[in-house]
């Protein structure tokens, strides 16, 4: 079984984010970069198939150089190999085309991804990456087992879980509970450098229109000073619950 993990580079949830030019660019000074937290539980879980049933592990980035780092952690996780599309992943639909033509050339049989990346929260890119490759579909999984082209899988709904059962080729959007947390791994010192002997192919992007384009960043708005009520004065304590938080 050939696997594709898509990995997504994405600013450490610590990180203080600012940003430039009018709030329409991203300040990346100072920010730390990390492979998305929901594509980690991917990756885990591909390793999984890796050490199990012999599966292949290819990670791949739609990204610039500056992704390098973080393919490089995935490879020292375990990934075989890793792929870069040699562009900015600025627009869902453009990273979805040039993922859809790396699937295409690698013939893979699983393509496994985060349900969406930590910094834009779009959840699109999956189920359009399925959707062009005419693959099956699995979002919000929390739990996988694949016998030969058999594949029965778990999703998150409101309320609870869905049991599925589909076969492959399948593209497939985990997020938390594919693995436990406890699973994720951490690279050691022989898996980095391992890492730097193994092939890091940058290819470039296929000539593309891109849907659409970012016009600006807002942040939410600060809070405000925390407001003290002596305790023995309720009327007040109502009055601010009522006429400014809004809660009653």
């Amino acid at each position: 079984m050939k696997i594709l993990v898509c990995i997504s580079h994405v600013p450490d949830t610590t990180s203080k984010i600012n940003f430039t030019n009018n709030d329409a660019d991203f300040d990346k000074n100072g920010v730390q970069f990390v492979i998305n937290p929901y594509d980690e539980f991917s990756l885990t879980r591909a390793m999984w198939f890796k050490e199990k049933q012999g599966a292949t592990v290819t990670v791949v980035n739609v990204g610039t150089s500056e992704t390098e780092p973080t393919l490089r952690k995935a490879l020292a996780i375990g990934a075989d190999d890793a792929i870069r599309v040699n562009a900015e992943a600025t627009d869902g639909f453009f990273v979805a085309n040039q993922l859809a033509e790396v699937v295409k050339n690698g013939t893979y049989d699983l393509v496994l991804a985060g349900k969406e990346s930590a910094d834009y929260n779009g959840q699109m890119v999956p189920g359009m990456l399925a959707s062009i490759l005419d693959f099956n579909f699995v979002n919000g999984c929390v739990g996988l087992e694949i016998d030969a082209d058999t594949v029965s899988g778990t999703r998150e709904i409101d309320g609870g879980n869905e049991k599925v059962a589909t076969t492959l080729p399948l593209v497939v959007a985990g997020q938390k509970g594919l693995v436990e947390e406890k699973d994720l791994r951490i690279p050691n010192m022989r898996g980095i450098m391992m890492a730097r002997k193994k092939p890091l192919t940058v290819i470039e992007a296929t000539e593309d229109v891109k849907q659409t384009a970012t016009i600006s960043f807002e942040k939410p708005v600060a809070k405000g000073a925390v407001k003290l009520v002596a305790a023995d004065n309720i009327d007040a304590l109502i009055n601010l619950l009522h006429n400014e938080a809004k809660v009653i």
